[in-house]
């Protein structure tokens, strides 16, 4: 949709955000982050096998969006995390930069069975209905069963990388913890330390000695949500655990807020973003995954 057909939809904002919402999975943006920002990037499909597949897990399945170079097989993997938005369009585009690059790109929808995190409009409602009764147990299987999917379909899981975002951010680390098949993760902003709960047990301080495979931590010296003293706590925890994690680092960019790769938002920052994305082919490439 052109910016000039978007705003013919209609002069009110609430009907705009409904109208552009699409539930299919990794397509359009979700109604909270919008009016998208001018300078969001947009990566095509050309050359590539891309959209939305169905990953089985225990009896029933979750959707996911693919993208993979078209009849390649023996590709390496890697597992793409959304943030609170769930995955619109803009972890699809992820996805097909990794798939540009060679990789088998798996962005499952981890919150299905909590609500549609993209058809909500208020941050806080979403939050609290749908992101917060999101079980980390639940998140780690619907992962092992998109890394099954993978190996299954074309994927070389011997070769699995790990990546997300804010929310998905968070998860890396938890899953570099819980599956030791991984080979490297990017985390980008995830949050590191916090409450234990019923449903999120342990965070990533709790889990970080543990590591099976490095993992990047690419951070704003900015973020609000993410205080410094986090970073260094995680630093500590790190050096006395597995060889992994000692070997794992963080890239704190100054003056950078959060979501500062989210090229849709005003939180954007393209220097960083770019470095960011730069540091994390070359880490996966470093690590044994491309």
């Amino acid at each position: 949709m052109s910016r000039s057909e978007f705003d013919s939809l209609t002069p009110t904002r609430d009907f705009t955000r409904r109208s552009f919402v699409q539930t299919a999975v990794g397509s359009g943006f979700a109604a909270a982050v919008l009016p998208v920002s001018a300078q969001t990037i947009t990566t095509d499909t050309a050359g590539l096998t891309a959209g939305v597949v169905n990953i089985p897990v225990g009896g029933s399945s979750i959707p996911a969006y693919r993208a993979a170079p078209a009849g390649k097989t023996g590709l390496p993997v890697i597992l793409v995390l959304s943030e609170i938005f769930g995955v619109h369009e803009h972890i699809a585009d992820v996805a097909r930069r990794f798939a540009k690059l060679g990789y088998l790109a798996i962005a499952p929808e981890l919150f299905i069975r909590q609500g549609d995190a993209k058809a909500y409009t208020d941050i806080p409602k979403l939050l609290s209905e749908v992101i917060a009764k999101v079980p980390d147990e639940q998140v780690m299987a619907d992962l092992d069963a998109s890394v099954a999917w993978a190996k299954a379909n074309g994927g070389d899981t011997s070769r699995l990388g790990v990546t997300g975002f804010c929310w998905g951010g968070r998860q890396v680390w938890l899953y570099a913890a819980h599956n030791p098949a991984v080979k490297a993760s990017v985390a980008w902003y995830g949050k590191l330390v916090g409450e234990s709960t019923p449903l999120s047990p342990k965070q990533p301080v709790d889990v970080a000695g543990k590591l099976g495979g490095p993992v990047l931590g690419l951070y704003g010296g900015a973020d609000a949500g993410i205080p410094l003293d986090s970073v260094d706590k995680m630093k500590a925890a790190l050096a006395s655990g597995s060889p992994a994690a000692k070997k794992s680092e963080f890239v704190v960019y100054p003056d950078t807020p959060h979501a500062f790769h989210a090229d849709y938002r005003p939180s954007y920052r393209k220097e960083a973003a770019e470095d960011g994305w730069k540091r994390a082919t070359a880490w996966f490439k470093a690590n044994g995954v491309a």
